[in-house]
């Protein structure tokens, strides 16, 4: 709901590119400062799932002021609470994921994929409904994604956080690995290539003539190819080294920036550049939360996944999102996406430099870089 149409929301508000780009970049600030707080909480009180069904209560209760203004500042302030709050639930449902999985974390993209169903029907449904109805009716959308949110994190089933080797070191000591600072860094120039494209890409089509169910087809496309390679990366991983698979990820961001960029005016580009996303975003997620996994075990899992989704999707997204706003107003879409085409760049490059060379231990169950 929010990548596609919010900012098709604030636009209809009256919102210029740089407030929009400002209130779009709320939530990548907020898992940006947010998710170490919570995965503190979570690992020091041992009740996980607990935080993550307060977040969601709390999430929903402060995104009702949504309701009640449309001022930049008031609107801003909304979405900040919101966002803290909501930033708190997937870092901490991933680590629960994981931990359920135990050694086939390869198997991890197959529960995943529910999120890429999820946005699917999202995407889809409000593509065409917008057609018909105000865009102001995302509220309401708003309303029932969240509390559905919070009837299913009351679901979840418990996991038992096993002891390792590591709880007694600090988690600056595993941060600072020569290994964790190269993914960090690498992820983070992939967050903030794709700042750009969750803010604008829906504006920039629709301002060259495609319809709003076009859009929804558009987003639509890129998810179900996420989906598919979710379900095959037990077998992509079993065939190739976590390296490699990282390497066609950012190779493939490069291409598809540049493609969205420079080809808009072509349908059959649009569609090669959103096939792509099974690449800058499942292929690339599934293996970066592996490794992540594989970093940070027992006690420092929760805060290993939140210091990830802060630094990388937090951080990058933000100064992603912010640059947009000037990028887009000064000098076009084409030279905005062609900016994230260069940040996916140094990201690979980051990778061939270092991140190759690093092996981690392997068991049947596990891939490696």
């Amino acid at each position: 709901m929010f990548a596609p149409y919010w900012s098709l929301y604030l636009q209809s508000i009256h919102f210029n590119a740089m407030q929009i780009a400002v209130l779009m970049s709320a939530q990548p600030v907020m898992r940006m400062l947010s998710p170490a707080l919570w995965g503190w909480l979570a690992d020091h009180t041992g009740q996980r799932l607990l935080v993550v069904q307060l977040a969601a209560l709390c999430s929903i209760l402060s995104y009702l002021g949504v309701f009640f203004t449309t001022e930049f500042v008031g609107l801003l302030l909304v979405m900040m609470v919101m966002s803290f709050f909501w930033s708190a639930s997937m870092p901490l449902v991933e680590a629960t994921t994981l931990t359920y999985l135990g050694k086939h974390t390869a198997r991890y993209g197959r529960i995943r994929s529910w999120g890429s169903v999820g946005f699917i029907v999202a995407v889809l449904g409000l593509g065409y409904a917008f057609d018909y109805i105000a865009i102001a009716w995302i509220l309401w959308v708003g309303v029932a994604i969240k509390l559905g949110v919070l009837l299913f994190a009351r679901q979840i089933p418990p996991t038992e956080v096993l002891a390792h080797h590591t709880d007694s070191q600090p988690i600056l000591r595993l941060v600072l690995q020569p290994q964790v600072l190269i993914l960090f860094g690498a992820c983070f120039l992939m967050a903030l290539a794709h700042g750009p494209y969750y803010i604008f890409y829906s504006i920039y089509l629709v301002e060259n003539d495609y319809s709003k169910s076009a859009v929804g087809w558009l987003w639509a496309l890129g998810v179900i190819c996420e989906i598919a390679v979710f379900f095959a990366m037990p077998w992509l991983m079993s065939r190739f080294t976590l390296s490699k698979i990282m390497i066609a990820s950012f190779a493939g961001a490069v291409l598809r920036f540049l493609l969205i960029g420079w080809g808009v005016d072509l349908l059959s580009l649009m569609l090669f550049a959103q096939v792509l996303h099974a690449a800058t975003f499942g292929a690339f997620h599934a293996v970066a939360m592996a490794l992540v996994h594989q970093f940070f075990r027992g006690r420092h899992q929760s805060k290993g996944q939140a210091l990830f989704g802060s630094i990388t999707y937090g951080a990058g997204g933000m100064v992603g999102g912010l640059l947009s706003g000037p990028l887009w107003e000064h000098w076009g879409a084409s030279v905005m996406y062609s900016f994230s085409a260069v940040a996916a760049l140094l990201g690979l490059l980051l990778i061939l430099w270092k991140l190759r060379i690093v092996v981690l231990p392997r068991s049947p169950s596990d891939a490696t870089l």
